[in-house]
């Protein structure tokens, strides 16, 4: 690649960031992107949108006191444009916002400080910036906040978001009243007379491409060849996880018919209220997202595969992961490598009724976030996160750690609950923390008795039903994440017509046998009920006077009451209930988890018979204009006996 200087073109109503091998404009002083030239294409972007509707930065936010995932969706508008760095090798540019008093009510509480980046020889631009919000300045919330790119729907066509998902994409045409019908929820559309016929039929909703944030580090669109212009792809790199609240199995939205490219920092999908960031009143707040890298790639020979742009994309985006955190970022707020601290340690597992010596926690996700309580970093969304995986010796090593105070989170694959230190690790530049051996017991009581599922956060490996074939999404046919078929709830009541799931220890599959979600039931009037499951156990013999355990860990909750009952299925009130809980709204979204929650619930041996014995699990409740949607799903249920007396 011939060596290029960058060049910044200063013009009245526009900047151009030029390094010779694109060309990126941007509104002056507003800092949208409304035209990137490459490849002979004189603009990647929707140029039959307005100019403030193609490339932005934007957020959602609510007044504070407000509740709920919806607000004010607001373009984040520069007011003032600033060079902050320019060489032959590097240019930096900012357009800030700054808020005072007489915004009040009109425009969220924060400055904002856009930047955007050229580097020589680069075949991109990165993107980030500085969110503040004073101490003296109104409380508010705010549910969500991203990077929007709307591309040419006259040459970018073909989507992919993972080897494993990938495809040609209808049109956004496609969804429009006359070619497409809206379903319930309403992101969802049933193609019905599509421009190209061959996605008649087929469901179209951008939450069947959802990521989850360890996955979704690279995602974009590949244009279709013509005889002027080879094969170009747009590419949306996330170098670091850091920045994203909820860790690394929150789901976010990637790209999706439009054509549409998303960077997302901060949204509320598959968590709902819990993960709304709601600031206080006097509370200072500041925090960096990004930078993440737009990347454009084209085939070199016209007789190549385009699917080669992908691999490609894949390799710059190990290339910038691997760079981070980046060392050009003009802003101080940025910390440098030099700035940051790591830890390591090696997680190990004792329980006692699985093994007598430690189990090394192979795989599991290890974290450090801001200091909380067990299970708090699935809802924090101010500060920021480290995570990583151990490995199959359950070492782990997290690098590149914002100086700052932290708690150390983890949950091992195979065991319920997590582990967490509330011992503040205080990281400092430079520092290299070991901690050593560090010991995981996991919540347990007494032997396992009988178990349903696997401890992994994710009803998965439960019964995921084939979709109705009128509502049928092409991609997922014979694919392992068949649960991303819209519908699928729909068809509990159809598999269960007169009623509900029971399951029995011992000859029952959780495979075939224990359906991903316990929904509602549509009745005959069009209105909807709650279920009743019931397990179906036998026990040799029961110890007088003693405990058991009921483990219930749940992947998923949307507006439900979970009520236990042993034996009695009139038992009032129930020997257990969670209240009303979860507002994650996975199963409308085809997520296979939300967030996790567990509950360890003492059973008295008068409850239990020798020999047979059924549990009854009641979700309660069935509300509302969105019952169908109201339900749970299971990670795993674990019945113990009695505690162990020690023999000493």
């Amino acid at each position: 690649m011939s060596s290029q200087v960058v060049q910044l073109h200063v013009k009245k109503n526009h900047v151009v960031l030029d390094n010779g091998i694109l060309q990126v404009y941007l509104s002056n002083p507003d800092g949208f992107v409304t035209r990137i030239q490459y490849n002979g294409i004189d603009n990647l972007l929707e140029a039959l949108n307005e100019k403030n509707n193609r490339g932005y930065w934007d957020l959602v936010w609510s007044e504070a006191g407000s509740t709920g995932t919806t607000g004010t969706s607001e373009r984040v508008v520069g007011t003032s444009f600033k060079v902050i760095m320019e060489t032959e090798e590097q240019v930096e540019i900012s357009f800030t916002r700054i808020w005072d008093q007489s915004l009040k009510g009109k425009q969220s509480a924060l400055n904002i400080d856009k930047r955007y980046v050229m580097l020589s020889n680069s075949s991109g631009f990165y993107s980030y910036a500085i969110f503040e919000h004073l101490k003296e300045w109104p409380a508010f919330n705010i549910p969500q906040i991203r990077i929007v790119y709307k591309l040419r729907k006259d040459k970018f066509h073909y989507m992919a978001v993972a080897d494993d998902r990938q495809r040609l994409m209808p049109l956004p045409d496609d969804r429009l009243p006359g070619r497409g019908e809206e379903l319930v929820p309403p992101e969802a559309v049933l193609l019905v007379n599509p421009v190209e016929p061959e996605f008649t039929g087929e469901v179209d909703d951008k939450y069947q491409y959802s990521s989850e944030n360890i996955n979704l580090k690279v995602h974009g669109w590949i244009s279709t060849e013509s005889e002027t212009n080879p094969a170009t792809g747009f590419w949306v790199i996330i170098p670091s996880n850091e920045f994203r609240s909820g860790g690394l199995v929150k789901q976010n939205l990637t790209s999706h018919v439009g054509p549409i490219s998303l960077a997302m920092f901060l949204s509320a999908h598959y968590a709902g209220e819990d993960i709304v960031l709601k600031l206080q009143p006097n509370e200072p707040w500041k925090k960096v997202f990004g930078p993440t890298f737009v990347y454009l790639n084209t085939l070199l020979d016209g007789n190549e595969d385009p699917l080669e742009l992908w691999e490609d994309a894949k390799y710059q985006m190990n290339k910038e992961v691997q760079s981070w955190p980046y060392d050009f970022p003009a802003s101080d707020d940025f910390q440098k490598p030099n700035q940051r601290g790591s830890v390591c340690g090696t997680l190990l597992v004792r329980d006692r009724c699985v093994s007598d010596e430690c189990i090394i926690a192979q795989g599991a996700y290890i974290g450090l976030a801001p200091p909380g309580d067990v299970g708090s970093w699935q809802r924090e969304c101010k500060g920021y996160q480290f995570w990583t995986k151990a490995n199959k010796e359950g070492y782990f090593l997290i690098n590149n750690i914002r100086s700052g105070d932290y708690n150390l989170y983890a949950s091992v694959p195979g065991f319920i609950g997590e582990y967490w230190n509330n011992g503040v690790l205080k990281i400092t530049p430079g520092c290299e923390i070991n901690l050593g051996d560090i010991i995981y017991e996991p919540p347990r009581d007494g032997p396992t008795l009988w178990e349903i599922g696997i401890p992994d956060r994710s009803a998965a490996e439960f019964y995921v039903p084939d979709p109705d074939p009128k509502f049928i999404n092409k991609l997922f046919i014979d694919h392992p994440d068949k649960f991303r078929q819209f519908g699928l709830w729909e068809r509990y009541a159809e598999l269960y017509p007169d009623e509900d799931l029971i399951y029995t220890v011992g000859i029952s599959d959780y495979t075939k046998d224990w359906f991903y979600a316990q929904v509602t039931r549509k009745k005959y009037d069009g209105s909807y009920q709650g279920t009743t499951w019931q397990i179906k156990f036998n026990l040799d013999d029961v110890e007088a006077n003693r405990i058991y355990k009921l483990r219930l860990a749940l992947a998923s909750a949307n507006v439900s009451e979970l009520q236990v009952r042993v034996n009695d299925l009139k038992q009032d009130p129930p020997l257990f209930t969670t209240g009303v809980i979860g507002k994650d709204n996975a199963i409308a979204r085809h997520g296979i988890h939300g967030l996790y929650w567990l509950f360890n619930i003492d059973v008295s041996s008068i409850l239990l018979s020798q020999g047979d014995n059924t549990i009854f699990l009641t979700q309660a409740m069935a509300t509302g204009p969105l019952a169908l949607f109201q339900g749970i799903m299971y990670d795993y249920i674990r019945l113990e006996g009695p505690k162990y007396v020690s023999s000493h």
